[in-house]
């Protein structure tokens, strides 16, 4: 086993695990100053929506200059430009009143460009480093990575801001994401000539992200999955996110259910992850949407959220299932689109399916109020069960894999 970790995909790994440990921590030390009365609600409420801003404006714009220049370059400038922001965000925070909403608002839209624009290229490189046959192994060990510091991030944040402070929990977001930029191999870029000769305006860049777009619809497994994976995060997660809370408190008098969940979810994620380490299936494609699927177990169960024995365990089960999808998913993506139009492809992969769940959150609330929250919560449950089984009838969707269309 120790033969097929090689030091530059450990390094890899490490600016990976640094990268996804910053962008989680973020929103949680902010709450922290929400808590210390350093920011309000609302403020908190304008610096995420624009980290939200940056993150999508950042995708697009990255996965063309990661295929111009490799992604290589682009993982250090993102970095840089996240670690950048840190400085933004404390002066936000305890600097001049007249300045620091501004200043806050400044440092949390540079980090979600950061966090966006490391997203595709992360994704791309990984082939650059590992030969096909290892790819979904190297893919589930990155999804580990992300899944244990989710589990292990609240416990050190915790205890770096109740014991150093605020200030000093945003600072160490900044130490990671210097990690992130400096620790992974470098990598030469083979066709200078070719990069040399082509232009940075908007149009260029427009027509090349263009040009990946065009790609990403000539595999139609490409496209089905991806609606799926949009709807099931637009209107899943969405209804989730904004009534589990509240179910909680009707039910529990606090935030029990949602802890629980939430560990249950992150728990089963890891255990997905370390499942798909050795098991390839056949049909990667069906198991993946049906793992995808899963999800729609968890608004049915919120319906009998007094029992905490079901939403626990329809988290746990969605969170193995969300890994069987994404493994193979990123798998595929890297062995059936060409290299050199991989990071596009992948950037419109995380600017629709997370693009898309700022306007799910937002209609949720006054959705629920006007049918009632048991029809919404049936609802999505409904669409997250069938949009993945209609992914399936799609051509070349069974094994996320076929002969490209000449469109």
């Amino acid at each position: 086993m120790k033969a097929r970790v090689s030091p530059a995909f450990l390094r890899l790994w490490i600016g990976n695990t640094a990268s996804g440990l910053a962008t989680w921590a973020l929103p949680f030390v902010l709450g922290f100053a929400v808590v210390d009365g350093r920011l309000t609600a609302t403020d908190l409420g304008i610096a995420l929506a624009a980290r939200t801003i940056g993150f999508l404006a950042a995708v697009p714009i990255a996965g063309v200059l990661s295929d111009r220049h490799g992604p290589r370059p682009i993982i250090l400038a993102s970095g840089l430009v996240a670690a950048v922001a840190t400085p933004f965000i404390v002066a936000g925070l305890f600097g001049p009143d007249a300045w620091a909403p501004w200043l806050l608002r400044a440092g949390a839209f540079a980090a979600g460009m950061g966090q966006g624009a490391c997203r595709p290229a992360y994704q791309a490189i990984i082939p650059k480093l590992v030969c096909d046959d290892l790819l979904q192994p190297a893919n589930a060990a990155m999804s580990i990575s992300v899944r244990v510091t989710s589990i292990i991030g609240p416990a050190v944040f915790s205890l770096v801001a109740l014991s150093a402070g605020t200030r000093a929990a945003l600072f160490a977001i900044g130490l990671l994401w210097l990690a992130s930029a400096l620790v992974p191999q470098r990598i030469m870029v083979t066709d200078k000539t070719r990069i040399a000769r082509r232009k940075s305006t908007l149009f260029e860049i427009c027509r090349e992200f263009a040009e990946g777009a065009r790609e990403a619809r000539r595999h139609p497994w490409f496209v089905a999955g991806l609606a799926a994976l949009t709807v099931t995060i637009a209107t899943g997660y969405s209804v989730t996110s904004v009534l589990l809370p509240e179910i909680s408190q009707d039910s529990y008098g606090g935030a029990t259910l949602l802890t629980a969940t939430a560990t249950a979810y992150m728990a089963g994620a890891l255990v997905g992850a370390l499942l798909l380490t050795g098991w390839r299936p056949a049909d990667r494609g069906w198991v993946a949407l049906a793992g995808l699927s899963l999800y729609g177990l968890v608004p049915f169960s919120l319906l009998l959220a007094d029992n905490m024995v079901l939403p626990i365990a329809a988290y746990f089960v969605a969170g193995i299932g969300i890994e069987i999808f994404n493994v193979p998913w990123f798998t595929s993506i890297q062995n059936e689109i060409p290299k050199d139009r991989l990071s596009r492809v992948s950037s419109l992969d995380f600017l629709f399916s997370y693009g898309l769940a700022p306007a799910g959150l937002a209609i949720m609330t006054p959705l629920a109020n006007v049918m009632g929250r048991d029809w919404v919560l049936m609802g999505t449950g409904a669409v997250c069960l069938l949009t993945p089984a209609a992914a399936m009838l799609v051509p070349t969707v069974r094994r996320f894999s076929g002969p490209a269309s000449l469109s």
